[in-house]
């Protein structure tokens, strides 16, 4: 079980503003340079998949000094680098995606060698239910191996597999009506997400970047590429929009770094569907400082649990108890990408205020679904399966940890193995009273935030019958070493205990037979007779 973590801060950060009243040549210039500078960037990607593992600084250098001379050095720079980028996150896909299909392959061999109707163990699945599954999942297993293959091989040569524009837009072309788009539309699309509009930042520079240049007071201009420089309406072969930007978010701080002339990366697209312009600014920020672990444990925290719809979460002290009622933050992830991510944050927004009003760190899952939602793993749990896959893991991380950076709050991640069986288990029932009824969800988040403080899920043991123990007097949740009426002995107490024994001595003294009670012990005993009589 991996031990909880403090997760570290965002290392980045983007803010996004709309190109208000751009006239119609700013348009035509901003697609032409687009088009332009897209198309250099589709021949160097296709040239960089090519060479695959045999690239090298030589044959780079090379290809920028000619993209270069249809471009500009710095633009030749922004789209070499965003070309390996695309190449390299390929190469990690494509790993996944081996790795993917050799866990499918391996679990089918072994259900395949189990007799049919084999009964599974908690570890390991079971045969398949009928001849018919059985024959069927052979099949498969083929199928699988022969794409294993070709995966494994593609990778020892190094050829991935990139779209510029997307896969799923370029898959659209063949389901148009499904789409509800037109083929004159859907072009429209291609284009605009096959342009290329983006430049690195330079500290340094005049407003940390040469290439597409934004004033503190908010005018966007660009350099031209050099066969486009007879479009320029400003002098060094520039071109300056009419619309002016002003970042209503972190505003201070992107003005900060562009009066000191600090790096500052640009991108400008086209939203198709809504027929608007965007200029997103991006920056790197230093790393956050994390709080050790035992400082955030000192204070408590609160346990959250994430599920389909929403997030559970319970309060938690120092010793793991659960303080005051659970509470839930619901969200709803029907509809479009952008109500599905405006409800996700408009439930981290709340969650985090409530944890920043009560100064609490927050102990999250260190979930991941990517080698959990297979479906030779699960196999005939459709709705399971469905279940987990429309869970926004990743996108809600990444929010959960950026938000919390600018609230300062700490986040702490714990493994999820049993959170859920084991809070139901020891949690859901003892919490559960005639005015509060927790769900299983809701004892979740206790077992998630007692994982965090570095207590075991499982509670104390119920205390023994009256009169075998101190009255019951004794706790059955988590409590320190200080406190009265544990199982262990009692600590010293200065000061007399009865009238004719000193403190820390005589028969209460330590350890009163805890391990062998097969007989009484002699303190419970008014008088105590030998076995032999003294005399016979």
């Amino acid at each position: 079980m991996g031990a909880p973590f403090v997760v570290p801060g965002p290392s980045g950060v983007a803010v996004r503003d709309r190109l208000k009243h751009l006239t119609a040549e700013d348009e035509r210039v901003l697609r032409l340079v687009g088009d332009h500078l897209g198309a250099l960037a589709s021949r160097y990607l296709k040239a960089r998949c090519a060479a695959g593992l045999a690239h090298d600084a030589e044959l780079w250098a090379g290809r920028k000094r000619a993209l270069t001379v249809e471009s500009s050095s710095r633009w030749a720079g922004s789209i070499t680098k965003a070309s390996h980028d695309q190449w390299a996150l390929a190469r990690r896909s494509q790993l996944a995606h081996i790795q993917s299909l050799d866990a499918g392959v391996r679990t089918i061999a072994h259900r395949l060698s189990l007799p049919v109707g084999e009964a599974g163990s908690k570890r390991a699945p079971g045969g398949y239910r009928s001849k018919r599954e059985w024959f069927a999942k052979t099949r498969r297993l083929h199928m699988l191996t022969d794409r294993l293959q070709a995966a494994r091989a593609d990778w020892e040569a190094g050829r991935v597999g990139v779209v510029r524009g997307g896969k799923r837009l370029l898959n659209t072309r063949h389901h148009l009506h499904a789409a509800g788009l037109t083929p004159e539309q859907w072009r429209v699309r291609w284009r605009a997400g096959r342009r290329f509009l983006q430049a690195d930042g330079e500290s340094g520079k005049r407003f940390g970047n040469e290439t597409i240049r934004v004033s503190p007071g908010g005018e966007v201009s660009l350099k031209l590429p050099a066969p486009l420089a007879y479009l320029a309406n400003a002098p060094h072969g520039r071109y300056v929009l009419a619309a002016t930007v002003a970042f209503s978010h972190r505003g201070e701080q992107w003005a900060d770094r562009v009066t000191a002339n600090r790096a500052v990366a640009y991108r400008i697209h086209e939203d198709t569907s809504r027929g608007r312009w965007y200029l997103t600014a991006s920056w790197t920020i230093p790393p956050v400082k994390t709080v050790p672990l035992a400082t955030v444990r000192a204070g408590g925290l609160m346990g959250v649990d994430t599920n389909a719809d929403h997030l559970a979460a319970w309060r938690l002290d120092t010793h793991g108890n659960p303080v005051g009622e659970p509470i839930r933050f619901d969200y709803d992830l029907t509809g479009t990408a952008q109500h599905r991510d405006a409800q996700i944050r408009h439930a981290l927004i709340r969650l985090l205020h409530f944890a920043q009003r009560r100064h609490l760190a927050v102990a999250v899952e260190d979930l991941d679904f990517t080698a959990e939602k297979t479906r030779e793993k699960h196999g005939r749990r459709r709705k399971f399966r469905k279940l987990i896959s429309g869970m926004p893991v990743a996108r809600l991380r990444a929010r959960l940890v950026s938000m919390a950076a600018e609230l300062g709050i700490t986040i702490v991640a714990v493994d999820p193995a049993y959170t859920s069986r084991w809070g139901a288990q020891h949690w859901q029932k003892p919490l559960t009273s005639t005015t509060r009824k927790p769900t299983r969800h809701d004892a979740a988040a206790v077992a998630i935030g007692r994982r965090a403080l570095g207590h075991p899920v499982r509670r104390r043991t119920a205390p023994p019958p009256a009169h075998r123990s101190d009255e019951q007097g004794h706790r059955t949740v988590q409590a320190g070493t200080e406190a009265p009426g544990r199982e262990e002995p009692r600590p010293r107490i200065p000061g007399p205990r009865t009238r004719s024994v000193r403190a820390g001595r005589g028969a209460k003294a330590g350890n009163q037979d805890t391990q062998h009670r097969s007989g009484r012990p002699a303190e419970h005993e008014p008088w105590h007779q030998d076995s032999l009589p003294l005399s016979l």
